[in-house]
């Protein structure tokens, strides 16, 4: 019963992702079980299926950001409700895609707010069109352009959105107190990530604003991924950006100058690996060769 509620969750999510190779980034959702864990200052992590979520439980009340999918969600749900009574202010959604919004259906009446980017929102409502599944969402009530700022008890919580990059609609959710800065999925952890040209994305755009968020975090910022190659490591510091940053320009760098050399595009999805960024591992690098190739040649 629990594989075929979690059959029908990931096709629903695939679906929405509208991706184009859908068994390679099942991959990167497919986690046994599910960790719900305090990180530090009433803030943590919940991961099971799907991009790694936030969440904020305090004496004045929680705060969620993303939501996997509608089993999980309801075992977050559930956990919170062991912390706390308090009720939850704010749902907010790094971007669209399935594996981060197909679980928000399950806070309808929970949650005070859904918050997100309006590009997050526009990306959301086109694709469950597309997919005839608007019944099966929660969209976003409250959306921003460039920050949004709300305080729920000690913590003070700050979105930012700092442009085109896994989509045109990606935004970095910090919970200043606590320190904590929830990338989504502008961090795969050393894993090939998805490049979302469909829902805008843009490699050249995404580099600069990973130097943006370097420059708005400081030393001690947690950061948590959406997606990593090891399961065990959805948090980590600076030099995790960083790594994420040369991959994208060494990708590019790459693809550049094999279309130079004059490869065709058969030709260059053929590679395995990046040079100069070896340590991204995984299914999926044709993804990435694709986008690149395709933000290049146009």
């Amino acid at each position: 019963m629990q594989r075929r509620k979690f059959l029908k969750n990931t096709a629903l999510t695939f679906g929405l992702l509208s991706l184009a190779d859908y068994k390679s980034f099942a991959d990167s959702i497919m986690q046994p079980g599910y960790k719900f864990i305090p990180l530090r200052n009433n803030v943590g992590i919940f991961t099971e299926q799907g991009g790694t979520i936030a969440w904020l439980s305090n004496n004045a009340g929680m705060v969620v950001v993303d939501t996997q999918f509608m089993d999980p969600a309801a075992h977050l749900i559930a956990e919170l409700k062991k912390q706390s009574e308090k009720p939850l202010n704010y749902l907010i959604n790094t971007h669209h895609h399935g594996d981060h919004t197909g679980g928000n259906l399950a806070f309808k009446g929970i949650a005070g707010k859904v918050v997100g980017h309006q590009n997050c929102l526009a990306n959301h409502q086109k694709t469950a069109a597309a997919q005839k599944s608007e019944s099966k969402q929660l969209f976003a009530d409250t959306v921003f352009t460039d920050k949004w700022k709300a305080k729920v008890g000690s913590e003070n919580i700050k979105a930012h959105y700092f442009g085109a990059a896994h989509t045109n609609g990606d935004i970095i959710v910090h919970f200043e107190d606590a320190n904590i800065a929830h990338m989504g999925d502008l961090m795969f952890n050393r894993r090939y990530p998805f490049i979302d040209r469909t829902a805008g994305a843009n490699i050249q755009s995404w580099i600069k604003v990973l130097d943006k968020a370097l420059s708005e975090f400081d030393k001690d910022t947690l950061f948590v991924f959406g997606h990593s190659a090891d399961p065990e490591k959805v948090t980590g510091g600076r030099e995790d950006l960083r790594a994420m940053q040369n991959y994208l320009e060494k990708l590019l760098v790459f693809v550049k100058s094999e279309i130079k050399a004059g490869k065709s595009k058969e030709d260059i999805l053929k590679a395995n690996s990046i040079p100069g960024a070896e340590d991204f591992q995984g299914q999926g690098i044709q993804r990435s060769l694709t986008a690149a190739y395709e933000e290049l040649a146009m």
